[in-house]
């Protein structure tokens, strides 16, 4: 056998004495790289989707994704809301006024995850009517989220205006 097919083999087929050798703390680290995986995944679909009915007039989805268990709270661009009462206040307020969404697009720049705690921080860049009025803008948003009973519920946004 010439000495590049020895080579490819070697590259192609691992040595079963080493598949068993792991570094202690291997399978912590791939659980967690697969809950961030699973959570960026939910992020880039349900949250998302949810974030842009949001814009076109429809709460319903963002508020299905936010915790029923207490602490939950906003520090909005618009206004701030706590306890689970002032949140669904707000998020009606916010889907009575938007409305024709014709973008909605988020930067994420940052998120981790550890055990059954997340969070995001990024920017949602959009155009929108806000109560009749054509907008474009863009926030800087943080979130934080909790694992509960297996699903991903928001907990905290802050989101400010970007300016200059």
């Amino acid at each position: 056998m010439s000495a590049e097919r020895l080579l490819e083999r070697k590259l192609v087929e691992p040595n079963p004495a080493l598949a068993r050798v792991q570094p202690p703390g291997i399978k912590s680290m791939l659980r967690s790289m697969t809950d961030r995986d699973e959570f960026l995944a939910w992020v880039k679909t349900a949250l998302y989707e949810a974030e842009l009915a949001l814009h076109n007039g429809d709460a319903s989805p963002r508020r299905a994704l936010w915790s029923r268990n207490e602490p939950v709270s906003v520090l909005g661009a618009v206004r701030n809301a706590y306890g689970q009462q002032e949140i669904d206040e707000l998020f009606a307020a916010l889907g009575s006024s938007f409305s024709g969404c014709t973008s909605y697009a988020f930067d994420l720049l940052a998120c981790d995850v550890a055990g059954d705690m997340a969070y995001t921080a990024g920017l949602e860049h959009t155009s929108v009517s806000v109560d009749g009025q054509p907008r474009t803008y863009t926030l800087r948003a943080t979130q934080v989220y909790r694992r509960e009973s297996g699903e991903w519920r928001v907990a905290h946004r802050h989101g400010d205006t970007v300016t200059g």
